[in-house]
C-alpha cells in the first residue's frame, strides 16, 4: 500500500501524522511512504530523516493525495484539502465530525473512507488514539489558564498557587476523564484549590482516592456547577461523549455570575464545547471575552508542543496504521472491533450513529457498506 503524509495546514499546526520511525516500520512491512516536503520540520523531523529510512519526499499536498491509497494525518481536513480527497481513499486522522456539518458533508461527498482516531475504542471503553492528545491538552489547560489569568493577558491577576498569606485560585474542572484528570493533576501541582465535576460517582470515588488533598470531587449537576462557578477563577472543560457533541454544562446566564477576568479553557471545543459561549480559536488568536470572562478555545492545543505530541500520537496510532496497510481497511475492520468503531464515513454514507444524529442526517450501519 502507498501511504501518504501531507503537511498540516491548520493555523500554527506543526504536528505531523507519522514520525520517521513510524514510516520506517511501514516500509519494513512492505509498504511505500510518501511525505510532503517540510511536513515534519515543525515537530523536529526534517525531510532528510524520512529519506534516510526510505520514504519519498514529494512537493505538494496534491502529490500526496493524488498518489496515496491511505492518508495518515493529525487534524481533520479543511476546505483547501476537500477537493484533493478521492473516492475510496482511506483517511486515518482526527475528524471530530459532530462539531462540523461542513466537514461531514464534504467527506460524504468525497466518497472516502474516513477512520476517526477519536472513536477507535477498546473493549473497556477507553479511546487509545484520543488518550495521548487528551493527556497533552489536559496538562496544557492549567498552563494556559494560568497565563491568561495574568492581568496583562486580560485576566484577574491571580496566581494559581497563591503565596503565603494569600489564598490560591479556585479551579473548576468539568469532566473526570483523561483531560480532566490530567488538568486537575497539574492545577493541583501548581497549588490551586481544585474541584473536579463528573456525573459518575464511581469515577469520583477513584479520583478522591488518588488526587492530592487540595483536589476535591463533586457530582456534576446544573445546580452544583451554577453554585461553584461564582467562586471560580479558572474553569477547564474536559467533557467527552464519544463521537457526539459535548453537552453544554456552562450556559450563557452563568457567565454573569462569574468574577470579572476569570478564565475558561474549553478543551472539549473540538467536539462542540461544553461551554455555551465557547467557539474554536487558533494559537495565533487564542482568546476573546464574553461578559468580562476570558475564553480560550484553541481546538488543537497539542499543536503548540508538536515534538511531544507527534511522538505521543504516533506511538498510539502506528499499530493501527500498520494493520490497515497490511490487511486493507475492510479486512482490518472485520478482524479488529476497535478499528470498526473508528469508522465514521464510508463511500458517501455516515456509519457512526452519533455523527448522523448530530446533524439529523441518514445513518447507515457499517455492515451495509462492507460488501
Amino acid at each position: 500500500m502507498l501511504i501518504g503524509v501531507p503537511k498540516e495546514i491548520k493555523p500554527l499546526e506543526k504536528r505531523v501524522g507519522l514520525t520517521p520511525g513510524g514510516a520506517e516500520l511501514l516500509i519494513r512491512n512492505g509498504h511505500k511512504v510518501i511525505v510532503q516536503t517540510q511536513a515534519g520540520v515543525g515537530s523536529g523531523f526534517p525531510d532528510e530523516k524520512y529519506v534516510a529510512i526510505g520514504a519519498e519526499i514529494v512537493g505538494t499536498a496534491a502529490d500526496v493525495y493524488g498518489k496515496a491509497d491511505m492518508i495518515v494525518k493529525v487534524k481533520e481536513p479543511i476546505a483547501p484539502e476537500y477537493p484533493l480527497i478521492r473516492e475510496g481513499q482511506v483517511l486515518f486522522t482526527y475528524f471530530h465530525f459532530a462539531a462540523s456539518q461542513e466537514l461531514t458533508e464534504a467527506m460524504v461527498k468525497s466518497g472516502a473512507v474516513c477512520i476517526a482516531y477519536e472513536t477507535v475504542q477498546r473493549a473497556d471503553g477507553s479511546l487509545p488514539l484520543l488518550i495521548p492528545m487528551s493527556e497533552v491538552a489536559g496538562r496544557m489547560a492549567p498552563q494556559e489558564g494560568a497565563k491568561y489569568l495574568e492581568h496583562p493577558m486580560g485576566g484577574r491577576g491571580v496566581l494559581l498557587g497563591g503565596v503565603p498569606g494569600v489564598k490560591p485560585a479556585n479551579v473548576m474542572v468539568l469532566g473526570g476523564g483523561v483531560v480532566g484528570t490530567n488538568a486537575a493533576k497539574i492545577a493541583a501541582g501548581f497549588g490551586a484549590r481544585v474541584t473536579i465535576f463528573d456525573n459518575n460517582l464511581y469515577r469520583l470515588r477513584y479520583l478522591d482516592d488518588v488526587m492530592p488533598k487540595n483536589c476535591v470531587t463533586q457530582m456534576s449537576t446544573p445546580a452544583n456547577i451554577r453554585e461553584a462557578i461564582v467562586e471560580a477563577d479558572l474553569v477547564i472543560g474536559g467533557v467527552l461523549i464519544v463521537g457526539a457533541k459535548a453537552p453544554k454544562l456552562v450556559t450563557r446566564d452563568m457567565l454573569s455570575t462569574m468574577k470579572p477576568g476569570a478564565v475558561i479553557v474549553d478543551v472539549s471545543v473540538d467536539q462542540g464545547g461544553c461551554v455555551e459561549t465557547c467557539k474554536p480559536t487558533t494559537h495565533d488568536d487564542p482568546t476573546y471575552v464574553v461578559d468580562g470572562v476570558v475564553h480560550y478555545g484553541v481546538a488543537n492545543m497539542p499543536g503548540a508542543v508538536p515534538y511531544t505530541s507527534t511522538l505521543g500520537l504516533t506511538g498510539a496510532t502506528l499499530p493501527y496504521a500498520v494493520e490497515l496497510a497490511n490487511k486493507g481497511w475492510k479486512q482490518a475492520v472485520i478482524e479488529n472491533r476497535e478499528l470498526a468503531l473508528g469508522m465514521n464515513v464510508v463511500d458517501g454514507k455516515i456509519v457512526y450513529q452519533a455523527v448522523a444524529e448530530a446533524f439529523d442526517m441518514e445513518y447507515t450501519p457499517l455492515v451495509h457498506v462492507m460488501n
